[in-house]
Parts: structure tokens; sequence; C-alpha cells
């Protein structure tokens, strides 16, 4: 199958219905991101991470796995199983997932330009395999089973939604939402509440006498029917002095949540309405923020055009004790008659389908509310007055039971539950959005949804740009690069070099020897540091000399620091590797794979019998941190081979072990690890290459060309300056932010590769 090329740009940009938060918010946003996940409300911050342990014999993850386990990473242990092959712990201090995909690139592109990737390599500490991409490779990520139809209603909205009757039809025109607003769908700037709105709705504004105090956001004019969509909840406490802020929740037009903090009250707390809010006193005590430093942080991460989304937003700004002049509230968007006001739990049920503010809910969530109203108003700007008149709102709140006008919704956590349901429609439940970032000749390759917001862009500098601003307002994102990908014949030949390398860099020449050395002694020193795949006499030296080709690199890197200018019968040996045009830069490759941050806390060890295992068991205080044995089998025969890798949580308990375990008790050789575990199995699925000492693997003309005057579009260029403006984006992104790289290639018979990490909450 002919690898694809990158598409060429040119085509015009698809013009967005709304637009997002301008670059400001993510400056504003990394000033305040300390305290970003309510991390003071905890005594000691936990700190979400991936697990080292993999319950994958080949480091190979399926489509389905990787899936699984996005499902978990973005909607949590409540809604989704956990995935049965790794384990994320605190997944619910995860702030949200981001997935690069570098369209073009595969795991021969990683081991190619190993040296060139850097970055990635430093900043991503666990790396898999995945299978060859299939034709729908990004709806196989996001579990789509079925294409969905972009404007169709949302199943758990069908479902809620009761049939209109003849009556209500009839009377559609005398329904105070249409009388208000008219029968025709609604601009953004229509529902905005007019300053004389404001006003006779208690609203702070400037120059009031009661709002002398008040902080005026950075608001400049500039509001359209394009602007961003914040939904804003507060959450009160009683105090000395009344009601006061104790919780902010903010959360984008994307579903994420932006900003949830707990305040600490100045004055003595008399009641904390803890039935409404969740928050208790010992939740509450560790707090320092004040209202000052929500002030601050708010008016520096709202750009000038906000519009803020509340349910009886008024409330909810004095408590703020803000003045923000674009403002809808859902209270009086949705208008009852005779100035009454629905209550959000009911819309929440009518109009979206969704339980809200549940009494048998062990814990609030502050979020809820927030998002709700911004789902809301977003259903009224889509679909219009005279979809929400035909409802007959009305006359469902004067009935006693709701259940008996209006269909049952599907329950939202059978929805989530259920194996195959998936990601797009999981967020869509929790009215969440996911975020699609490519260029415009690639944006087919995820399908269609209503709750997938797609940006397409003509470059991949613009999808870089783009990503800086969209990523910290989605819970979900996936980012597309695509690059131009190896010709078959380039393919091929890359294919036969790299598995060259690897397998000259893990060969040793040793010598020399004499003449009547004890070549069995010789043999059985040497295969002391490891699996040997042969052991040749080389005869065209003076002395004789031993060609030894280890099956794993460590062991030809142990020999080499164990032996070489020791005295053997008299004689100092050189053990060293060959010098070839493929091994000239060994030394520095692996001084990298050492440092590679996967191979951290990891250990190689050789001469283990079939009961080590049982050994380290019976002594579990000598080995402390230690998560995992990696015991490697012959493919062969089954049996266990004598060599294994130990996975310790850190490198300091690696060291201490490797004292240990080299020592006179325990009779081992090892090192530090410097391969990761998926390396061998992808090494043992290449074409096998050999070649003759001194044969030369000349790359193609092409190559030879670009190689010699270091175009700029050549593969080595192109993964060094990606793979540090990723690392960059990566570095920019909030705490909490579960991290994943995926190289899926575009040529079937490559094996793919995935990076994965999980940025640590400050």
């Amino acid at each position: 199958m002919e690898p694809e090329s990158e598409g060429t740009e040119g085509h015009p940009r698809k013009v967005r219905k709304r637009r997002q938060a301008p670059n400001k918010l993510v400056g504003a946003a990394e000033a305040v991101k300390a305290g970003w996940d309510l991390e003071e409300s905890q005594p000691e911050a936990k700190k979400a991470h991936l697990s080292t342990i993999l319950f994958t014999d080949n480091c190979e993850v399926t489509h389905d796995q990787l899936c699984e386990f996005l499902k978990y990473a973005v909607l949590g242990k409540s809604n989704v199983p956990k995935p049965s092959w790794c384990q994320l712990f605190h997944q619910d201090h995860l702030n949200n997932v981001v997935v690069f995909v570098l369209q073009g690139m595969s795991q021969l592109h990683f081991y190619r330009f190993y040296l060139e990737f850097g970055c990635l390599r430093k900043a991503f500490r666990h790396k898999f395999r995945l299978p060859p991409p299939s034709s729908d490779f990004l709806a196989d990520i996001v579990g789509l089973q079925v294409k969905q139809t972009a404007g169709e209603l949302p199943k758990t909205m069908e479902g809620s939604l009761p049939s209109p009757n003849s009556k209500a039809a009839i009377n559609v025109q005398n329904d105070p939402i249409v009388q208000k607003f008219g029968s025709e769908k609604v601009s953004l700037t229509r529902c905005l509440l007019t300053k004389e709105e404001m006003r006779t709705f208690h609203f702070p504004l400037q120059g009031f006498p009661d709002c002398e105090n008040f902080v005026l956001t950075k608001h400049n004019g500039s509001v359209t029917d394009n602007s961003p969509l914040f939904g804003l909840n507060c959450e009160m406490c009683l105090t000395s002095k009344g009601r006061v802020l104790m919780r902010i929740s903010l959360v984008s037009e994307g579903g994420c949540c932006v900003m949830d903090k707990l305040v600490k009250p100045e004055n003595k707390i008399l009641d904390h309405l803890s039935s409404f809010s969740g928050i208790t006193n010992k939740i509450l005590n560790p707090v320092t923020t004040k209202l000052k430093d929500v002030q601050r942080q708010l008016k520096a991460l709202l750009p000038p055009d906000a519009v803020l989304v509340g349910h009886s937003l008024d409330l909810d700004l004095r408590a703020l004790k803000m003045i923000h002049p674009y403002v809808i509230d859902t209270s009086l968007l949705y208008i009852r008659e005779q100035g009454r006001r629905f209550k959000l739990k009911f819309l929440a049920k009518v109009i979206l389908g969704k339980d809200i503010q549940c009494p048998d809910r062990l814990d609030h969530d502050a979020t809820e509310d927030a998002r709700t109203t911004l789902e809301l108003a977003q259903y009224f700007l889509k679909y219009g007055p005279k979809k929400i008149a035909e409802l007959n709102l009305e006359a469902l709140a004067n009935c006693q039971e709701l259940q008996a006008a209006s269909q049952e919704p599907r329950n939202t956590a059978e929805v989530l539950q259920h194996p195959n349901t998936s990601i797009l429609e999981s967020l869509e439940s929790m009215g969440q959005k996911l975020l699609f970032l490519t260029q415009e000749t690639d944006a087919g390759e995820l399908p269609s949804s209503r709750n997938c917001q797609t940006i397409k862009c003509l470059s991949n500098k613009e999808v870089l740009e783009q990503a800086r601003v969209e990523i910290p307002l989605f819970p979900f994102n996936i980012v597309q690069f695509s690059f131009k990908a190896f010709s078959s014949i380039l393919t091929e030949e890359m294919n036969k070099r790299v598995r060259i390398k690897w397998t000259e860099i893990s060969t040793v020449y040793a010598g020399p020897f004499s003449k009547n050395c004890n070549l069995r002694a010789l043999k059985r020193l040497f295969k002391s540091f490891g699996p040997v795949q042969s052991i040749t006499f080389v005869l065209e030296t003076h002395q004789p000399h031993l060609c030894i080709q280890y099956e794993v690199l460590e062991a030809a890197q142990l020999a080499i620091e164990s032996l070489d200018g020791i005295l053997l019968d008299g004689t100092r040996i050189k053990v060293q590797r060959p010098v070839t045009e493929l091994t000239l830069d060994c030394d520095t490759l692996v001084h990298e794979l050492q440092g590679d941050s996967e191979n951290q806390g990891t250990l190689y060890l050789s001469g283990v019998s079939e009961t080590f295992k049982e050994q380290l068991l019976q002594e579990p205080r000598l080995f402390l941190g230690l998560e995992a044995v990696i015991l490697p089998k012959d493919l062969k025969n089954g049996k266990q081979k004598k060599y294994c890798f130990l996975k310790f949580k850190s490198f300091g308990s690696a060291q201490r072990a490797l004292n240990i375990l080299t020592g006179k008790d325990w009779k081992l050789k090892g090192r530090h690890a410097l391969t990761p575990r998926h390396l061998h199995a992808w090494l043992r699925g290449l074409p096998p290459e050999s070649r003759p000492p001194g044969l030369h693997v000349v790359p193609p003309r092409l190559e030879q060309e670009a190689l010699q005057t270091l175009k700029v579009d050549h593969p080595k260029i192109v993964a060094w300056r990606w793979g540090q403006k990723i690392v960059k984006l990566y570095n920019t992104l909030y705490p909490g932010t579960l991290c994943l790289i995926l190289l899926p290639g575009t040529n079937r018979k490559l094996n793919e590769w995935r990076h994965t990490k999980v940025k640590e909450p400050i």
C-alpha cells in the first residue's frame, strides 16, 4: 500500500460558527494554574499519574484498548470501567485530555531519527505499539461504531422531549418566549440582557450606589454573535454580613471547566449551606484564597468580549462583586408567564434530559450548574424560540408529575457504562464536546458530529497556533499534524538500515586472544552478560578475535563496560563495537537511550534462574519501590530466558537494588536498561537482515541529496523541529493534563506506536 503524501495547501478556510477565547486566555490562565483544581482544599494534593505496570506481554495496545483508556481518562470511574491493561491513578484530578496525532509518521521515523526526537523522549515516559491503522483510524480511537449525522437531536435530548400536542401547536404564538423573541432563530447578541433589563433585575452596574467597590471586567464593547460563552455558577454561604462567595465555577462553551476555586470568606461563617453547596467547614478550613484573588484571576481569564451565562446571574455577580455588561440569564431567557421563573433543575430535565442537583448524590458537583446553564443557552441559540414554545413548558411546570407529561430520558450512567458507547456519545450525555484540530485536507478523518467542534486550518503552523488557544477550553482534544510520508522504496530501505543498525550496536568485537586460548571458557564468559545469537572467530587478524552478536543491547554494553581493557591470559584485550557508518554515533545513542524517560528506574539483569522471581518476593525489604518483574520467554520453546528487566518507581530505588543484586550474594550481572520493552517486539517484526563486515548500506540517491543539502522538508529536520514545537506546546498545557502522541503512519505494513504522559498538577 503506497503511503499517502501530505495534502497541498491553498484551500480556503471554512468559517467557524463560534469563535472561542483569544490568545490572552491561555496566558492569563497560566498565571493562576497553581490553584486550578482546588488543591487548596486538600491537605495533601494527589496527582494523576499512569502506572508503569502495563498488562501487555508484547507492549502492543489495540485500538479498542486505547479507546477504553481514553474514555476512562475523560469520563472517570463513576461512568466507565477502568482500563484493563494499565492503571491510571487519581483520574478525578485530570482536567483534560489531549491527543496529538502526527499523521504520516510511524515508529520507523522515531527510531530512524531517535536522536532528533530528544524533546519527546525526555517528556514522555510510556511508549506502546499500535496495530496498523485502519481507514477510519481516528474513528476507532474515539470509539465511533456508526457515523453520526450532524444536526440531529442528541439521544439524551430526544428521550426527554414531549411530543407537541395540537393545542400547544395552536397556541405557540401566545407563548411568552415567542412573544418576546419571535418565532425565528435569534442571534447571540439578541439574547443578551439590555442595560434596562439589567437595571430592572438588579444586576450590578457601573455608577450604581451599591456597586462602588465592585471590580469591572476588561470589556471593551466588541461583543458580537461569535463571542465566546462562559457558564458561571457561584456557591454562597451565610455570614454575619449576609450571603458571601464560597466557591466559583467557570465553564467554557466546549464544556471544559477553566476555573473552579474555593474562597475563604472574610467574616465568620454562620451557615455553610452544605445541603446546597456540598461544602463543609473541614473542606473550607485549609483554603487561603480570598475574594480579591478570584476577582483578579477572573478579570485576567475572561476575554474582553466574553458572554457570561448563568441562572439568576445577578446573584452570582453580586457575590463576586464584579460588573460585566454582556450576560445571558437562563432564568430570563426561558421566560415564564406573570414574571415567574423556571427552576434550573426543571429546565435541565425538560430541555436537556438531565437530572441535576440530585439529593442522593454523595458529593456536589459545583460545575454542574454552570455547564447546564451554558447548554441551555446553546440549545436556545440552536433551535430557536418556536421549538421551545412547542414544548409547552408552562403546562409541564404546572403538572404535579413531570413524568406523566414527558418521556423518561435515558439514564446517563447507563449510557456511559455501556461498553460500545463512543467517547462522543458519552461526552454528549454530560453536555461536553470534543475538539478536533486538523488541516483542511485531513478533516475527513473524523466523522462529523454535533458534539465534535472541528477547526480546519491551512497548515501545521496554524494548527499549532489554534491549539494554544483552544485546548484549555475542551475536556477532550485531538490535534492532528500532517507530514509527508516516506515513499515505499525509501520505507523499505529505512527498515533495512534500522534493523542493521540495532544489530551492529548489539554486536562486539573482542581480542586479541592467544592462539591457545580456551574457546569454551571465553564463550561462557561472554554469555554471562546476556543472551547470545552468535559467536564467531575472526581469523583475518594476526591474533584471533571474537565477534559476539547479542540479542539485547544491554548485554553488549555490559560486556564492553566490564571487559574492555582487562588482562586475560596475560594479554590486555579490547572490547568494542564494529566501526561502520551506522555505528559512528553509537556512544551518543547509548547515552541518550540511558537517559530516555521510559528507561529511568528500569534495570537489566543477566544470569537469573527460573526461581529468581520467588527469591525477590522473599526479600521485599531489600527492593523497595519494585513495581514489575519482566521475565522474557523463548518464543520457540516457551522457556524463561536467563535475563530479565526490573521496573522500579524511581532511579534511586533502582540504583540501590542494582548494588545489592550485583553483589557477592546474588552473583548477577546488570546495569540500567537501555531499550524500551516494545522495541524488542518491533525489531523482531522487521524482515531479517544481515550483512558481511565491511559492506556499506548506501542510502537512495534522493535521501543522499536531502541529507547533503539539509533540506528543510527532510524527515530528519522535520522530526527535530516539530518535536521541539510539540513539547513547547505540551509545557504550556494546564496542570492535570493527560497528553498522548500517536504516530500512526500511512503504510499498513508499518508498526505504529504511541507515547503517553500525565502532566503533573502543580
